[in-house]
């Protein structure tokens, strides 16, 4: 049968360009024969959220704004080569919360135990989801340390609502998943939190640092004493970038914007700073709600994280 010209397949990209290779072409279906670099799973969760929000789209945001970018960093002349394995996303059940965080921690589980990749990315979902990953990568790898780029502390109490996008770290240091000499915040900001709930956590023994401190000290300063510190006490650390940590004009795409938070350039330094350390091992991005971003812009920048930490990596 004669082929119809000029006709491409529908969702493939407008323009190809021979010597040009598409971040979005490095995620490859996981199947239990493939082992690699960097292993990838969406929790799409946003229904436990105490404000509005569609964050249960960021996942599929954030892999459709891995066509906006090339593999290949000019900084450092090198391109990203290694593959991502996509493991697809969780099914949440449509009604049911708490059974939508049993799911996210089983499946996680399983994910961690193909022992398929060396490294992990988790695409929320609102920050309610952070606490069954960790829980299941606590489990995997036992010895775990916590650094969380976040505007709040996220340690609500949870008489008042349940388990929700503001109880993640409180969960995990009342089950004694974490400890609080192994947690770090950073980011922290003026006017966004209880008095209450940072005196929890200096109570707890987490180390805090608020904006100013970022703004004072510098974040790859901060990450490198806090990651050093961190590797006298456990053997992997996990990254928590609850995309709120920026300034609103950098991510309108959160459902909790606000002024005086960092800018884009300092948490891509941070980020690839951080990767750099072999323990850094898995990182979540979450509080991404891509219905009321404005032109991807919040989802574009989440999957820049994505190269800057695969680009730490391969630096180092």
């Amino acid at each position: 049968m004669k082929e119809i010209r000029h006709v491409k397949h529908a969702g493939q990209a407008i323009f190809k360009d021979r010597f040009t290779v598409k971040a979005k072409e490095l995620l490859t279906p996981w199947s239990p024969a493939l082992q690699g670099s960097y292993g990838l799973l969406g929790l799409p969760l946003s229904k436990t959220s105490i404000s509005h929000s569609g964050a249960s789209f960021a996942p599929s945001a954030i892999r459709e704004a891995l066509q906006g970018y090339s593999i290949y960093s000019g900084e450092h002349q090198l391109d990203l080569t290694e593959s991502i394995l996509d493991f697809g996303d969780i099914i949440m059940h449509p009604t049911d919360l708490l059974a939508n965080h049993t799911r996210l921690y089983e499946g996680l589980v399983d994910m961690y135990q193909t022992k398929a990749a060396q490294n992990w990315f988790l695409l929320g979902g609102d920050h309610s989801v952070s606490y069954a990953s960790i829980k299941a990568f606590k489990e995997q790898y036992q010895s775990v340390g916590i650094i969380q780029f976040d505007a709040h502390h996220d340690l609500r109490n949870l008489a008042d609502g349940g388990p929700t996008n503001g109880t993640p770290f409180r969960r995990l240091l009342e089950e004694g998943i974490i400890s609080g000499d192994a947690f770090v915040q950073i980011g922290i900001r003026d006017f966004s939190n209880a008095k209450a709930y940072h005196e929890y956590a200096i109570e707890q023994g987490v180390t805090v640092y608020a904006m100013a401190d970022v703004r004072q000290q510098s974040l790859p300063a901060i990450l490198t004493k806090e990651i050093n510190r961190l590797k006298e006490q456990v053997e992997f650390i996990y990254l928590s970038v609850d995309m709120d940590v920026l300034d609103q004009a950098f991510a309108p795409g959160c459902p909790a914007i606000g002024p005086g938070g960092m800018d884009s350039v300092t948490l891509l330094e941070g980020i690839s700073c951080a990767a750099k350390h072999k323990q850094v091992k898995a990182m979540d991005i979450v509080e991404i709600d891509p219905t009321i971003d404005f032109r991807n812009m919040t989802s574009k920048l989440a999957a820049y994280i994505l190269l800057e930490y695969m680009k730490g990596k391969q630096i180092k």
